[in-house]
């Protein structure tokens, strides 16, 4: 499949807001944008699945969660990495900007859903990800960005610029009611 361009795709957010110190960074072969409306077909939850088991909801309901997202502007920023030859998702990252009362109606970027796909680790996509979404996070007025990850992965983070701070706690709701609803 030919490389698809940012002009042919519907994106969710501007490219314009990806660094370019970032983006030039990367190999030729690679490309960083938005997430687009058609990037279910691009392998996006194949990539998401190295981070844990990812149940494919259908074309249909990503779509929905796409204009989901997108129906919160100046909310979500998800983004991609593209291999040109294959025009497939090697790499994605989220960041989420929680508007809050406090720090004078500050905002908090909070960054999810790093992965990169097993083929395309070790070159440094992560951070690459990592970068542009903390850019995004700073540029869009957030007076800190802020992610969990495991142990095995604070000596990464670290690199990328974050500290170690407090503590995370989860609390799951039952199997049962789990279920995601469909958009």
């Amino acid at each position: 499949m030919p490389f698809t361009p940012d002009s042919q795709l519907d994106l969710l957010f501007s490219a314009e807001l990806i660094p370019v110190e970032v983006t030039k960074q990367l190999p030729s072969e690679l490309h960083m944008r938005p997430l687009a409306s058609t990037d279910y077909h691009r392998g996006h939850l194949a990539v998401l699945s190295v981070l844990t088991v990812v149940t494919d909801p259908g074309e249909e309901a990503w779509r929905a969660q796409f204009e989901a997202l997108r129906s919160a502007p100046c909310t979500y920023y998800p983004i991609v990495i593209i291999d040109k030859p294959s025009d497939r998702i090697v790499a994605v990252g989220t960041v989420f900007v929680e508007r809050k009362f406090l720090r004078g109606l500050g905002c908090v970027g909070h960054i999810e859903d790093i992965a990169v796909d097993k083929s395309q680790q070790g070159k440094k996509l992560g951070l690459r990800v990592i970068q542009a979404l903390t850019a995004i996070s700073e540029n869009s007025g957030c007076y800190k960005t802020i992610l969990n990850c495991s142990d095995s992965n604070i000596p990464f983070y670290e690199k990328c610029g974050f500290q170690k701070k407090e503590n995370e706690m989860a609390k799951y709701a039952p199997t049962e009611r789990a279920q995601t609803p469909r958009l």
